[in-house]
């Protein structure tokens, strides 16, 4: 499952170009590591983003994911995120 984690969040800078630029990226990624974001609270802040119960299922499947992670772990997922954006694969973007 770390994998998965670790996959989706290395394609999501593809998505807004590889950089810090997009902001909806940068608050979607900031509300799923946040260990005191509740799933409730969670599914809430996405609502205009979730299309119908099976994503509101996967998405709760998702944010368990993280609240299961250590401190450290949460940490280091903000460090591989900010090595990727400043990547020097990622500055001519």
């Amino acid at each position: 499952m770390k994998l998965a984690v670790v996959l989706m969040l290395t394609a999501l800078p593809l998505y807004c170009y590889a950089g810090s630029g997009c902001k909806m990226v940068e608050y979607v990624i900031g509300k799923s590591i946040d260990p005191a974001e509740s799933k409730s609270q969670y599914i809430e802040d996405l609502q205009e983003f979730i299309p119908g119960a099976r994503t509101e299922s996967a998405l709760r499947k998702f944010k368990q994911c993280f609240l299961d992670q250590s401190n450290e772990t949460l940490s280091n997922i903000f460090v591989m995120i900010d090595a990727i954006y400043n990547s020097e694969q990622c500055a001519s973007y």
